[in-house]
């Protein structure tokens, strides 16, 4: 069987939920106020910040093995294995945030994840202790596992991120399917106002949903799956959030901007595809914008 078929039967075991929910349910309560959590998830640089941080630890503790190689080079080893261990709280943190406002199955591989990421923690931790005590030949082959550990547990990282959309936006690919052309989405007076409505853009194989508010003669269209995990935004509510009147999704409440589609409230990091507008003879006419045509 190959890793993808492995990593797909894993996700898909419901035996994991019973000790998966409460560990979610306490992740979620710890990470208060929610401007820390809004930090961990990325959304003040409109990034998933998880990705970013992970690169110290994984980027000290590779470079770490190659100078324990060297015997003169092992002090130096030394100190990047405890810069790593350091960098691993936050990068954590951030992890640990994201997980928690996953889907099913992503949450099942990420349970995973964290308690291979958190064996291989506590292995560089012993490996200090022995440096610390002069057992170098336990100190490198406790950091040596940890590193063997550290690179499985990417591997389920990399296809939680890339075969389950983890961190993906997936407003992006919704709007890569639309057509290039204006869309006429009809009479402006047909739009209620200051809540989303539903309309459909026409795509390749299936038509594109979107979610269109009006406030005023002012019209806002963006596609309609959340960046953050494909909720429908058409379903969802205009709340003002951090001083800006925003988009919220119904899943997981993530707020977007409705002037740039900018995350103003995670879990979403990612921006929301918004559309371009224009009226003509009274209809909303929408297109996809510059960038992506």
């Amino acid at each position: 069987m190959s890793l993808l078929g492995f990593l797909d039967r894993v996700a898909d075991v419901a035996t994991f939920d019973k000790a998966i929910e409460p560990a979610r349910r306490a992740v979620q309560g710890a990470l208060r106020p929610a401007a820390l959590k809004d930090a961990l998830h990325g959304t003040w640089i409109g990034h998933p910040v998880h990705p970013i941080l992970v690169q110290v630890p994984v980027g000290s503790w590779i470079s770490a093995g190659l100078l324990d190689a060297v015997p003169r080079l092992r002090p130096a080893a030394t100190v990047l294995i405890g810069a790593g261990v350091a960098a691993a709280v936050p990068a954590a943190a951030s992890g640990a945030a994201d997980w928690a406002e996953q889907d099913t199955g992503v949450r099942r591989l990420g349970a995973l994840h964290a308690v291979l990421n958190s064996v291989a923690l506590g292995l560089y931790v012993g490996s200090l202790a022995a440096r610390r005590s002069d057992r170098g030949v336990l100190g490198r082959v406790l950091s040596y596992s940890g590193l063997a550990i550290a690179g499985g547990s990417a591997a389920i990282g990399g296809h939680m991120s890339y075969a389950q959309s983890s961190g993906a936006s997936h407003a992006a690919t919704a709007v890569r399917a639309l057509s290039k052309d204006w869309l006429d989405l009809g009479p402006l007076d047909d739009f209620p106002e200051g809540r989303p409505a539903l309309r459909t853009g026409s795509g390749g194989a299936a038509d594109v949903p979107l979610a269109v508010v009006r406030r005023g003669t002012t019209v806002d269209v963006f596609v309609g799956a959340c960046s953050h995990s494909a909720g429908p935004l058409q379903e969802g509510t205009v709340e003002e959030v951090g001083g800006s009147q925003c988009l919220v999704c119904p899943w997981h409440g993530s707020a977007f901007d409705l002037d740039n589609g900018e995350p103003r409230r995670g879990p979403a990091a990612n921006p929301q595809e918004k559309l371009e507008v224009r009226m003509q003879a009274g209809r909303v006419m929408a297109r996809v914008h510059g960038r992506n045509r």
